[in-house]
């Protein structure tokens, strides 16, 4: 957005980033919100009459598997976008995610290889973490 309106004032380019941050956060917030409260629209369908009691039953059975694949589509996003962002700060990983896109088809690779760095940097954090707080603990113990 900002790229858009780079040419443009200050004061522009304040308001059209305020504009589209309220917007996405709004529309982000809405749709959680509106996850959410599936299984009270499912409930309150569930009273209803034989159409609307179908399709609240429908939507009771399916909110749960609907939340475990969020659960599981969200872990795998923070995997990518995380590792997509320590590949482009770091030249040498940028270099070698580089040469994984030119393997058709490029962008699953390139992906891939984005996944495969933040399941390390992942594990590398929860490694420090967990040595830090073993030694916390030893610690406090003694």
């Amino acid at each position: 957005t900002l790229g858009t309106v780079a040419t443009q004032p200050f004061l522009k380019q304040l308001a059209v980033l305020v504009a589209i941050a309220l917007i996405m956060t709004v529309g982000v917030y809405g749709l959680v919100g509106g996850i959410v409260k599936l299984d009270d629209l499912g409930m309150r369908l569930v009273r209803g009459g034989k159409l609307a009691t179908a399709f609240g039953k429908a939507i009771l059975a399916f909110a749960p598997k609907f939340m475990k694949f969020l659960s599981i589509a969200g872990t795998a996003a923070m995997f990518l976008v995380g590792g997509g962002i320590l590949v482009h700060a770091i030249p040498a990983l940028h270099h070698m995610a580089e040469a994984a896109h030119a393997i058709p088809p490029g962008w699953l690779w390139e992906n891939l290889f984005n996944a495969g760095v933040g399941v390390v940097a992942g594990a590398v954090i929860l490694a420090v973490v967990t040595a830090v707080q073993r030694l916390r603990g030893k610690r406090h113990a003694a």
